[in-house]
């Protein structure tokens, strides 16, 4: 690709790279990168390795994965090498590099220590969760390189451990997800401790506004160096939605792990109370699964982690902010337990897999009424993602059949002890019980599928009245004489039947019962999800009905001249005096919805609080 100067922004002007090899690099730098495998620079490598980029300030963005971090080592080896490529003797810090998580921080950590090893560099890990007075003692010794946290760097300089006046260069990596966080006092202390001379290398995926202006006040004539395709979903990564019923998520998540039996897979979740939860009903599945989230000590994360390094455990449930920096090879499986806030958290979450030119497959999860706003945030960030069904029951026997038979048909080697045991074996057995036999033994070492509830809807979103040509007509037991209200009926029912409010036909009120409509393609998903969530309100019975309701059945649009199919969004609240006919906040967990409202006052079913007597009324 040829280089390409783009006009120059507020920051400095754009910076496309043309590949290019190592051979510009000090011989010690070119040894260390041919050591660990690398042949040719990724592109924001060579980026910053042009004779435009060397001894400039830059404003980097580029994907994740995509070799950054060897970025800017690279690009800092003018500033701490000498003329014989190596490292001074360590006494001050040269290079500061700070990063917005733990993780992240000791994986940066990591990659300077093999690629300036040999040039004699000491390297100082600063981080939040470990011994601070272990890192004092080792900023003491003599550091030419120090990689830290924000807050933890911060202590440090505060305490005079830390001392920035020999700096030459600084690197803010993922700086936007340090100002997100809230560590914009902390950057700004250490940025204003350094030298006026030194360089400062800013990284950061997006650039949004407080980005431009932290780049105009500590950096002087920057270069901005983008990779980032306009296409921004990674190539390497194949993308799916599934969308499931919400009381169906768990176990969606179940029969993904089951199919894909990938050999690392991780799992987003938005809180640490859900990352709990759904670790240990992993584990009591029988999955081997770690959890990290903001909860979890340092020596509790680096316990996880080499349990997925090791093999010892397969899945990873993490929220966003604790996954930030891991970099597992193996990891080929993301699901997006829970919708991302954002598209660009999407691919940050997605981004853990697909890596080094390696296939990843990342699943969303999306709850039926979510998906147009999961589908509005995959065209903005276009990505082409597949929409599929979840895989059933019957889709994972069939794909374990498949691997058991790979394994055991492909070739092997025997020695004379296995011999003689299979020997025994076809004395006292037949060959087909012995196949029977290891058939059974290799599926009871396997968590069981999860039957899901019936997925007859169309994967295509409806209109708001469309699909009731050929209704089905269902009951509830409670009507006009229990102060049944649409308010409170219609949350019920899409939290019982797990449909949106849009498929939730007419509702027709009668003394002691209320009659509903349901689209006819939705009519078994719908009884099947009411019959499975009947212990949630033990007063409520909710039945089929054959044929069309009575004629006495009045419709409550004609008893209150306004229609009922288009009531206020239904919303979980904290619980206060008045709900103004909402739920109350439920349970944490991944439905999200709470009980249904209409439970006014000291908490009473509202079809089981008669009406009193209005104040003023002389009674």
């Amino acid at each position: 690709m040829v280089l390409t100067p783009v006009a120059a922004a507020a920051s400095g002007a754009f910076l496309f790279a043309r590949p290019m090899p190592f051979s510009q690099l000090p011989s010690i730098l070119g040894d260390a990168l041919s050591e660990r495998g690398y042949a040719a620079p990724t592109p924001v490598q060579a980026a910053v390795l042009e004779d435009e980029a060397r001894g400039r300030d830059l404003i980097v963005s580029a994907q994740t994965g995509s070799g950054k971090t060897v970025a800017f080592g690279l690009a800092m080896a003018d500033d701490l090498l000498g003329p014989e490529g190596r490292m001074p003797p360590p006494a001050w810090p040269l290079a500061l590099v700070i990063a917005p998580t733990r993780e992240l921080a000791l994986q940066v950590s990591r990659e300077l220590i093999w690629l300036y090893g040999k040039a004699g560099a000491r390297i100082a890990t600063c981080v939040g969760g470990m011994d601070a007075a272990k890192e004092r003692r080792a900023l003491s010794y003599g550091a030419q390189i120090v990689v830290g946290t924000p807050g933890r760097l911060r202590d440090h300089l505060e305490r005079g451990a830390l001392d920035l006046s020999a700096l030459r260069a600084v690197v803010l990596d993922e700086a936007d997800e340090m100002l997100d966080m809230g560590f914009r006092e902390d950057l700004e202390e250490i940025l204003d401790g350094t030298p006026a001379e030194r360089r400062t290398l800013l990284f950061s995926a997006t650039m949004p506004a407080p980005i431009v202006a932290l780049a105009r006040r500590y950096q002087r004539d920057a270069l901005r160096i983008s990779t980032v395709t306009q296409d921004r979903g990674h190539g390497d990564i194949s993308y799916q939605a599934m969308a499931v019923a919400p009381a169906d998520i768990e176990n969606a998540v179940v029969n993904l792990l089951r199919f894909h039996e990938a050999e690392t897979a991780m799992l987003f979740c938005a809180t640490r109370d859900n990352v709990r939860h759904l670790h240990a009903s992993l584990i009591e599945r029988g999955f081997a699964a770690v959890a990290l989230s903001g909860e979890h000590s340092q020596n509790e994360r680096n316990q996880a982690l080499q349990a997925l390094r090791d093999r010892r455990a397969r899945v990873c449930v993490a929220t966003d902010v604790a996954a930030r920096g891991i970099d597992l090879p193996s990891l080929s499986l993301v699901v997006h337990v829970e919708i991302p806030r954002d598209a660009e958290t999407l691919q940050h979450r997605s981004g853990r897999t697909g890596r080094a030119g390696k296939k990843g497959t990342a699943v969303l999860i999306v709850p039926y009424p979510r998906r147009r706003r999961v589908e509005s945030m995959l065209r903005g960030a276009k990505i082409p993602a597949e929409w599929t069904a979840p895989p059933s029951a019957d889709d994972i026997r069939r794909a374990d059949s498949q691997r058991l038979l790979d394994v055991l048909l492909a070739p092997v080697e025997f020695d004379e002890h296995d011999s003689a045991l299979a020997e025994q074996l076809l004395a006292q057995r037949s060959p087909q019980d012995i196949a029977v036999a290891l058939v059974h033994a290799y599926r009871a070492r396997l968590p069981e599928p999860e039957d899901l509830l019936a997925s007859d809807a169309p994967q295509e979103p409806r209109g708001p009245r469309a699909g009731f040509e050929n209704s089905a007509w269902f009951s509830i037991n409670v009507g006009r004489n229990q102060n049944a209200e649409p308010r409170w009926i219609l949350p019920l029912l899409c939290r019982r039947g797990h449909v949106s409010r849009n498929e939730i036909g007419a509702i027709r009120m009668t003394a002691n019962e209320t009659l509903f409509e349901v689209p006819g393609h939705l009519a078994s998903r719908f009884l099947d999800a009411v019959r499975r969530t009947a212990g949630e309100d033990d007063d409520v019975d909710i039945r089929p009905v054959d044929g069309k309701p009575r004629d006495e059945a009045r419709s409550h649009r004609r008893d209150n001249a306004r229609p009922v199919h288009a009531p206020k969004p239904y919303r979980a609240h904290a619980a206060r005096g008045d709900h103004g006919g909402q739920a109350p906040r439920g349970k944490p967990g991944f439905g999200g919805a709470g009980k249904p409202g209409g439970k006014p006052g000291g908490g009473k079913k509202a079809w089981h609080k008669k009406p009193g007597p209005k104040k003023g009324d002389g009674k």
